[in-house]
């Protein structure tokens, strides 16, 4: 089973901790990446137990913990600062036995990933344009005209996937219903609180801070709006302050700390869940398979997840498509369950009516904390066989 060839198109966080987990397997694995050059872009993240879990199952979680932060709790505000909700990450931390709220650089995640592949594993410029499945394998073909040959794929394109929609011609990105700005700032003001990630709730509008190893902090900025606005999409700092700027604080202090070039734009996707993920000699993972909303902060948990999920099940099963159905069979409810329940909580988070909002408010205020625990436990308890 070694021998055969495996192909990850999509070289992100899904489809290089999968690459990972199969090399530690011993299986022959190549990455495809559309990128030409490696980049230290993006914004950050935050994994929770899951993802920490998963990476310890694969064996590099003291290798990607020590590019992050540990952070000590999670807070939910209204747009004055008052607390809605607050989660003792320290505490759920000791109770379940792994790190609860973990972030962490995109790029910082990227470089620690790649350093775990073996020389070689990463082809950049190689975006795929085109597949064909045949009895005997797969032929990729890349938008530099190459092609390569593999006896099987593993989709993890993302979430607008080449190979999802040669697969599943109606899996289109639908739109949440609203936009979001993102950044990475290192020159961070005096009265960010560094030991928590936070969200405060205003009218059909977020701001979240995030800070992050390396004295930086992660901030992202949501707002009510049409699919694809030109007038979201040319927002700079004053436009952002505006809508903002009235925030509690530190808010405004972090938007004023914040450079144009700095502005990562985008809206907000996810994908209708879908019903098959193996397809004979095809599997898709991560958010080719299942995006998500962030409103859950599962994204990248969800892939990595998979990459252990998927590198155990074909360790377990003698033919790779059963190995690809068995996977498909574990990850089909849990990361439908993800999807559904993100973009529901994002719908509650961007209500802009101002009555709704306010007893959206005092809901939260008044949830007890055993259900912020009891989410936790869903998410820690996941098998990986």
């Amino acid at each position: 089973m070694t021998t055969q060839k495996f192909a990850i198109v999509g070289g992100g966080i899904g489809g290089l901790t999968t690459a990972i987990a199969l090399q530690k397997k011993g299986f022959d694995v190549t990455v495809y990446e559309n990128a030409p050059t490696i980049k230290p872009l993006g914004a950050g993240l935050a994994l929770a137990a899951n993802a920490v879990k998963a990476l310890i199952e694969i064996g590099i979680g003291d290798e990607v913990l020590r590019a992050g932060k540990v952070m000590k709790a999670v807070c939910i505000k209204d747009e004055q600062g008052s607390l809605l909700t607050a989660t003792d990450a320290e505490k759920l931390s000791l109770r379940f036995g792994i790190i609860n709220n973990f972030t962490i650089h995109r790029a910082d995640l990227h470089r620690t990933l790649i350093e775990q592949l073996k020389p070689g594993t990463l082809q950049l410029n190689k975006g795929c344009t085109d597949l064909k499945q045949h009895a005997s394998g797969i032929t990729l073909t890349f938008n530099d005209g190459s092609q390569a040959n593999a006896d099987y794929l593993i989709a993890a394109d993302g979430i607008h996937s080449v190979v999802r929609k040669k697969l599943l011609p109606g899996s289109q990105p639908r739109y949440a219903g609203y936009t979001c700005w993102r950044a990475v700032i290192d020159d961070i003001p005096g009265n960010v609180n560094m030991d928590e990630t936070s969200e405060s709730w205003g009218q059909g509008s977020r701001f979240g801070i995030a800070p992050l190893e390396g004295n930086r902090v992660y901030w992202y900025a949501c707002l009510n709006a049409h699919a694809n606005d030109p007038a979201m999409r040319s927002f700079g700092i004053p436009e952002l302050l505006a809508h903002f700027g009235g925030f509690h604080s530190p808010v405004a202090d972090i938007l004023k700390k914040t450079k144009k070039e700095q502005l990562i734009w985008g809206d907000i996707l996810d994908l209708k869940p879908l019903k098959k993920f193996a397809f004979g000699n095809i599997v898709l993972i991560g958010d080719a398979a299942h995006a998500t909303t962030p409103n859950l902060g599962q994204g990248a948990c969800m892939a990595i997840e998979d990459a252990a999920v998927l590198s155990n099940c074909l360790e377990q099963y003698n033919a790779v498509e059963e190995a690809f159905v068995a996977f498909e069979t574990k990850r089909i409810a849990r990361t439908t369950k993800i999807v559904n329940t993100s973009r529901a909580i994002g719908k509650i988070a961007h209500w802009k009516n101002p009555l709704l909002t306010r007893l959206r408010n005092t809901l939260v205020k008044l949830t007890p904390p055993a259900v912020a625990e009891k989410q936790v436990k869903f998410l820690t308890d996941v098998s990986f066989t």
